[in-house]
Order: structure tokens, then C-alpha cells, then sequence
């Protein structure tokens, strides 16, 4: 059984940073794509960083340059490094795995088979 659990989130001011953490149980390795999606109130879910099973990465144009998205194989983490932090990152942000041994790096929602609970980041003015 997969089981995805976040960790990381809480409340800071615009230009701060948090870290939020992955941990990943079950048959998800690192030959699996995996990524991190957010929710913010009232707006659909939007993909915002990927990583594949060759370490290649993909994030959203918002988050280019503020956020990175990285893996460590050995224990099963995912992290998602989210510097400079706008008051519009706002939102309950989802980890994510692709069941699928070697996918390419991609943000398709509808290919993600498993989903973690979600962590609330909240950035203030």
C-alpha cells in the first residue's frame, strides 16, 4: 500500500521560505515521477514542480526560479524548497506519485495514482 505524507507547511511573510517534505511508503521508488500540486481557496488544483526517475525536473511558470524540487532515493523523500515566497503561493500543497516505473518528468494531474493528505502554506503580507 502507498502512502504519501507531507510535512513542512505553516505561515510566513512574503519573501520568506519554507520546505516542505515528502515521505513516501509502498511501492514508490525513485523509478517513479513525482511531483507537487497546490490548492489555493476557491481555485482549482495546479501542478507546481516534477521530478522523473532520471532527476529531470518541470515546474509552473509562476514558481521558475523561487521554488526546487528534489528527491533523496535512499530514504524515499520528496522535498519541494520554496524560496522567495509570494502572498499567491498561498494554498494546501499535495504530494503526488505516478505509478508508472519511468515516466517522464510531467504536471498531468490525471496521471498521478497516489496523493497525500496535503499541507497548508499560508504567505502573508
Amino acid at each position: 500500500q502507498v502512502r504519501l505524507v507531507e510535512s513542512g507547511g505553516g505561515s510566513v511573510q512574503a519573501g520568506g521560505s519554507l520546505r516542505l517534505s515528502c515521505a513516501a511508503s509502498g511501492s514508490i521508488y525513485n523509478r517513479n515521477c513525482m511531483g507537487w500540486f497546490r490548492q489555493a481557496p476557491g481555485k482549482e488544483r495546479e501542478g507546481v514542480a516534477a521530478i522523473d526517475s532520471a532527476g529531470r525536473t518541470t515546474y509552473v511558470d509562476s514558481v521558475k526560479g523561487r521554488f526546487t524540487i528534489s528527491r533523496d532515493n535512499v530514504r524515499n523523500f520528496l522535498y519541494l524548497q520554496m524560496n522567495s515566497l509570494k502572498t499567491e503561493d498561498t494554498a494546501v500543497y499535495y504530494c503526488a506519485a505516478d505509478a508508472r516505473w519511468f515516466a517522464p518528468v510531467h504536471l498531468q494531474e490525471d496521471e498521478y495514482d497516489y496523493w497525500g493528505q496535503g499541507t497548508q502554506v499560508t504567505v502573508s503580507s
